[in-house]
């Protein structure tokens, strides 16, 4: 059995979802179980408001009435992951937590592509390339070209590369920042 993280959604009354995070998190400190309830985290994003002829920027909950949290997972010989009965029994009985989303309220943690949809947790990439850099491209549908770097945006995890396609045709393709790799001298 091996021990491992993974992030569960929760359900709350709507308008609890501050409140449930907070008191989880308070739970966690009082009880010493930092190891097994990893990060409490509530989904939000950064919106300008025009009222009037005021703007201002407003937080926004992305999933109103619901509450990610990360727990510590063992894994049984089938390699499916499952909390402590304390992690569990925690967060299901605090105030205003009204179950774990899934099937009949069981708790089944998101996938790794459901977490980086999300948003909550960002992988981190080495760019070793630069505009101009001549690349390989390492993904499913123009794996095995190369191309030629025109952009690099490390911040919304993206590449444009220039790729001379099928009867050498040029073909600007967007990729994310790990499917292409510079070729090695």
């Amino acid at each position: 059995m091996s021990t491992d993280s993974r992030w569960y959604v929760i359900h709350t009354y709507s308008g609890y979802e501050n409140k449930v995070a907070a008191n989880i998190e308070k739970i966690v400190e009082n009880r010493r179980m930092n190891d097994q309830i990893l990060e409490v985290k509530i989904p939000t994003e950064t919106v300008t408001e025009i009222v009037g002829e005021k703007k201002r920027e407003v937080e926004r909950k992305l999933f109103p009435g619901y509450v990610l949290v990360k727990v510590a997972v063992t894994f049984d010989d089938k390699d499916i992951p499952s909390m402590s009965d304390d992690a569990w029994f925690v967060i299901r009985n605090t105030r205003g937590v009204t179950g774990f989303v899934g099937p009949d309220s069981k708790a089944i943690p998101l996938s790794d592509d459901e977490v980086l949809k999300l948003g909550v947790e960002k992988r981190s990439v080495e760019v070793t390339y630069k505009v101009g850099d001549t690349v390989n491209i390492i993904d499913e549908i123009f794996d095995g070209f190369s191309g030629v770097v025109e952009e690099v945006d490390t911040e919304k995890n993206l590449v444009r590369v220039t790729v001379s396609a099928l009867f050498g045709k040029e073909t600007m393709v967007e990729l994310e920042l790990d499917q292409v790799e510079p070729i090695s001298d």
